[in-house]
């Protein structure tokens, strides 16, 4: 039993493994599976999410640069709350670089800074979805070989 608990995105269980298996054992493989692929679901909404969030800071990035300078605009405080303001530079930039933390940046290293985030949570993205795909099939093995197993051992009406 200790291989299903293995380094978590690797499949270390095999279908004649698994067929090897007493119930509890398979009931264990299967839920496990079940719990990660979950995780990874909710792993690749969070991602879904923060990507979405990049893409619109990359549009009002390029909207920013469009705009004249002393142009008056509303400025966003939280996502309801806007404040009149007048644009003063539009080549320098605030980026949140995470945990509260923001870095003065210029236009196009902040487009650039976006576009990089971007990349790398679509590649994060392939990665987990390829990793769930291969649990989703190791439960799905797990679930058909148990619902045999049951089968074989129910008495024949």
């Amino acid at each position: 039993m200790a291989s299903s608990r293995g380094g978590g995105s690797q499949q270390v269980i095999r279908s004649g493994d698994m067929e090897k298996m007493s119930l509890d054992q398979l009931k264990a493989v299967k839920e496990q599976a079940d719990i990660e692929v979950n995780l990874l679901q909710d792993s690749l909404n969070n991602i879904r999410t923060a990507t979405g969030r990049l893409e619109n800071a990359s549009a009002a990035l390029h909207d920013l640069s469009l705009r004249p300078q002393g142009k008056k605009m509303l400025v966003p405080l939280t996502a309801s709350l806007y404040v009149p303001g007048t644009l003063d530079d539009a080549d320098k930039v605030l980026v949140d670089i995470g945990t509260g933390y923001f870095v003065e940046k210029t236009m196009a290293e902040g487009k650039d800074y976006c576009e990089r985030k971007i990349n790398l949570l679509k590649s994060n993205f392939d990665q987990l979805i390829e990793v769930a795909s291969k649990k989703k099939t190791l439960a799905d093995e797990a679930g058909l070989i148990l619902q045999a197993k049951l089968k074989q051992s129910s008495p024949s009406s």
